[in-house]
């Protein structure tokens, strides 16, 4: 039988999985690079296909400055932390070497920067400040467990009492679906780190995410102002778990972590 590959264009996969040092922990990433933009319709269904909580697409412009785009299995987003970690992890090992730090150019989220020093790279992200507000009915509701402050950013931030009443969450996805953002961090304080989080996105076809590194956008910003620390170290509790080691720099925050290589392969269409 011919084989039918060589008339397909063949793409570099890569499954990394961000914020750990092992495979089976962290937030796995799948990041492709690409010599030029395919269409819209063509990156949805790759990371449809992949059904990893994001895909990781980007091009090369020359001079360390790559563009960078993220999608789940069902939406384009407009920041992800562990799908930028992974592709500048992928960058970094595999495709150029000699760089310390790379520059992602993003369609929303603007220049975002990742350095490395040994194995550990570091993200330059803008923070989001949160805001107290009321609790709407329906995230109360999707929790099931009410939290004792409420804030707002990009995402609603539900802050517990102890880090045992965040792992104990079990949320009502359906109810969560209502809400009029994309997803829910659940955070306090932890018991052998500063805070521990979790992180519900099932509008965006992610019911809990690993690892998630734009919450810590939201995160950050809160703990340093409550534990008036500027660097913290942080766990998500999810399942699978992960490790951040994190800085608050005024309007930016920085978030640091380790990757590994899962898998590395090529795709076809």
């Amino acid at each position: 039988m011919a084989d039918s590959s060589n008339t397909m264009m063949k793409i570099p996969l890569y499954v990394i999985d961000a914020f750990t040092q092992k495979v089976f922990g962290g937030n796995p990433a799948a990041v492709c690079p690409l010599e030029d933009w395919l269409s819209d319709e063509q990156l949805q269904s790759i990371a449809q296909e992949n059904n990893l909580s994001e895909t990781a697409f980007f091009v090369n412009r020359g001079e360390s400055i790559y563009e960078l785009r993220w999608f789940t299995p069902t939406i384009e987003v407009d920041l992800c932390g562990h799908a930028t970690l992974a592709s500048a992890f992928v960058i970094f090992n595999y495709l150029d070497g000699s760089s310390e730090s790379v520059t992602f150019a993003t369609r929303e989220s603007g220049a975002l920067t990742v350095s490395r020093d040994g194995d550990q790279l570091t993200l330059d992200f803008p923070a989001r400040r949160a805001e107290f507000v009321a609790a709407p009915d329906e995230l109360l509701e999707g929790l099931k467990a009410n939290p004792k402050e409420v804030l707002l950013s990009h995402d609603y931030l539900a802050v517990y009492d102890s880090e045992e009443a965040v792992r104990a969450l079990r949320p009502d996805m359906g109810a969560l679906m209502k809400l009029d953002r994309q997803g829910v961090i659940a955070t306090a304080v932890g018991v052998d780190c500063d805070f521990v989080s979790r992180y519900f996105a099932p509008r965006a076809g992610i019911p809990e995410d690993p690892v998630t590194g734009a919450a810590h956008c939201t995160l950050v910003p809160y703990w340093a102002e409550r534990l008036s620390k500027r660097k913290l170290h942080a766990r998500q509790v999810s399942p699978r778990g992960g490790e951040l080691f994190c800085e608050h720099v005024g309007d930016r925050v920085k978030i640091s972590g380790y990757a590994a290589k899962y898998a590395e392969g090529f795709l076809y269409l």
